[in-house]
């Protein structure tokens, strides 16, 4: 009986396997083929397997440009992240006190208010310090950068503060009495025992940062400097959309994701555990 059990167990995990998968399979192969040829069965195989629409994906969406773009906004946006979370969730485990809980409570509450609700008061603010301070902030990298940085901050700082919880107090003592500063025992003693738990900030930023569409639609409008799932718009029309060419755009946008993730999955549950636990 159990192994019976067993057996539908997996073959239900299976199937709920492919559901997820369903979606994948879609785009790949729809992404051979023409639009007549799509509009016929969108399920079945292409006839060829002609590499002709990734190539004219990459033409009209001017992806070299857009993956530059996306790849220098993510890197940069994540990078910041991770520095500056990592820094304020350290002084905010070692400063003990009702003001840095308070301020620990204030990062962890804005991690509920939806983005849908602040977009439209943060698009006037930003406007408001373009035209008032002078200071670029829309329609720049520059700009989009400072709102991910923002966006994305409170989640790593939660992250990295159950994280260093675990992190024993008689190093950073031991460090300091070899004569090691605040600014040294934090690089040279706390940050490199945060390895795990940064990978993993790191693999939820870039995937979100990669994939978002609604910020970097609110804030850049120059054709040169959209990322690419702005790019991706191209294909669909007010009168028409070309799925083919949509589904081979697409294919290019998540196989740099899909990379990075392969390599780096591991680190993901590991660290977010080892964060929870200790």
């Amino acid at each position: 009986m159990k192994r019976v059990n067993k057996a539908l167990f997996e073959a239900f995990l299976f199937l709920l396997a492919l559901t997820f998968l369903s979606p994948i399979y879609i785009m790949l192969v729809n992404s051979f083929k023409n639009r007549a040829e799509l509009y016929q069965n969108v399920l079945a195989l292409p006839s060829s397997l002609s590499f002709e629409y990734y190539g004219e994906a990459i033409r009209k969406m001017n992806f070299f440009t857009a993956f530059g773009n996306s790849l220098f906004v993510t890197l940069v946006s994540v990078g910041i992240v991770v520095v500056l979370a990592s820094m304020t969730a350290w002084m905010l485990v070692r400063t003990d006190n009702r003001w840095s809980k308070l301020m620990f409570m204030t990062f962890v509450s804005t991690m509920l208010i939806p983005f849908q609700t602040l977009m439209m008061p943060l698009m006037q603010v930003m406007d408001w310090i373009r035209d008032v301070l002078h200071i670029p902030m829309l329609n720049t990298h520059g700009g989009l950068i400072y709102m991910n940085v923002g966006f994305h901050a409170s989640m790593a700082v939660f992250l990295y503060h159950g994280f260093i919880k675990s992190v024993p107090i008689a190093l950073e003592e031991a460090a300091t009495l070899d004569g090691c500063s605040k600014f040294g025992v934090f690089w040279r003693v706390v940050f490199p025992m945060l390895k795990t738990i940064t990978i993993t900030i790191a693999i939820l930023d870039v995937i979100s940062i990669w994939n978002d569409y609604l910020l970097p639609s609110l804030t850049l409008s120059n054709k040169a400097l959209r990322t690419i799932p702005l790019s991706t718009f191209y294909f669909f029309g007010e009168f028409t959309i070309m799925w083919n060419l949509a589904m081979a755009g697409l294919t290019l946008t998540i196989i740099p994701v899909v990379i990075f993730y392969v390599f780096a999955q591991k680190y993901i549950i590991k660290g977010i555990t080892a964060g929870a636990v200790k």
